[in-house]
């Protein structure tokens, strides 16, 4: 188990979310305003992107102000390691192979011991030693054993605070590769599909990888990596986390697929009801039904703690799997509303 500020990697009672910001660094208000809306939501962990002098000042200045674990991302250049370290950056991603040779790695090493940061170590399928490309023509193998080979590095030094992380933008491959993964090392492992696409493609390819490997046990931290804000990153992986409750769902909306029966704009009410419950706390885990019809609620949302059957102008409002009510529908948010204040938390 490893520490990255105050959160563990490695407790498999509690799997941190990350996502990377994808802004420039050194734009601060910005970064801060994201760093912000990221807590709010759960995020865990944030990588920020080190490539130059100007992100490594803009680095600096975050880390004075957010208490949030930041990773900062390194390519290439030993030196920007070194100093995010030096900045009291809380882990530091690199790929051994392009940061130079082993006088170099050393040299980082050398800094993580001192200050005590620990390491992830990046083999992407898409960036990977050309000599092990030209030894094995599988592609799993040449990502093991590219890992075997930089984590050696550390090994050498005496230095075990590192992640490792096997991605590829094939879900197949990160599934094998993972599996491989966990058998041959005995470090935590970062998990997630590499340039997955956008929302929906994305979700649904992370969605299917890391939910995999998660209920096999495999799995300590994970980036669902999306062509998409960060926020979206964010809660689609606490969303994975609970639907395999391995994180709790403060708040869960289900809601029908809708069919020729549905009279009401359900999709919209959905959101609606969502974003009433964003950033509220309550007194107990909730969920909520948005039905589409009588057929689908009360009956088969019995088990919510309260909800909505549409109907064209009017609609049945339920608590407990019993009718409360029918209610014109212009009135079904403030009726949802008062139903939701029964449950603030009071301070």
């Amino acid at each position: 188990m490893i520490s990255v500020g105050n959160i563990k990697i490695g407790n498999r009672n509690f799997i941190p979310v990350q996502t990377m910001l994808k802004n420039p660094v050194w734009e601060i208000d910005k970064t801060l305003e994201k760093i912000e809306r990221l807590e709010k939501i759960g995020c865990d962990i944030l990588r920020i992107t080190v490539p130059d002098q100007q992100a490594l000042a803009g680095l600096k200045e975050i880390l004075k102000i957010t208490k949030l674990p930041i990773v900062a991302d390194i390519h290439f250049d030993y030196k920007l390691a070194i100093a995010s370290v030096e900045a009291g950056v809380h882990k530091v991603r690199i790929n051994p192979g392009n940061i130079g040779d082993k006088s170099r790695v050393q040299c980082v090493i050398d800094c993580l011991k001192k200050h005590g940061t620990p390491v992830r170590i990046g083999i992407n399928k898409g960036s990977l030693p050309k000599h092990l490309k030209e030894k094995y023509k599988d592609p799993i193998k040449v990502m093991i054993e590219s890992a075997r080979e930089e984590a050696e590095y550390f090994k050498e030094a005496g230095y075990d605070n590192v992640v490792l992380s096997f991605k590829s933008s094939t879900v197949t491959e990160t599934i094998a590769v993972n599996r491989l993964a966990k058998q041959e090392f005995d470090y935590p492992l970062h998990i997630g599909v590499t340039e997955a696409g956008d929302l929906i493609d994305g979700t649904i390819k992370n969605s299917i990888g890391i939910a995999t490997l998660l209920q096999e046990g495999i799995g300590d931290t994970i980036r669902v990596s999306l062509t998409a804000a960060e926020e979206e990153e964010v809660k689609t992986g606490i969303k994975i986390l609970e639907a395999l409750k391995l994180r709790e769902s403060h708040v869960e909306i289900i809601s029908c697929p809708t069919c020729g029966r549905t009279q009401i704009e359900l999709a919209k009410l959905g959101q609606q009801v969502k974003k009433l419950t964003e950033g509220k706390r309550f007194c107990k885990n909730l969920k909520i039904a948005v039905m589409g019809c009588i057929v689908n609620g009360p009956g088969e949302a019995g088990e919510c703690d309260f909800g909505i059957a549409g109907g064209k102008d009017q609609s049945i409002l339920f608590k407990n799997g019993e009718k409360l009510k029918i209610i014109k529908n212009d009135c079904i948010m403030s009726e949802m509303e008062q139903l939701l204040m029964e449950y603030y938390e009071k301070d």
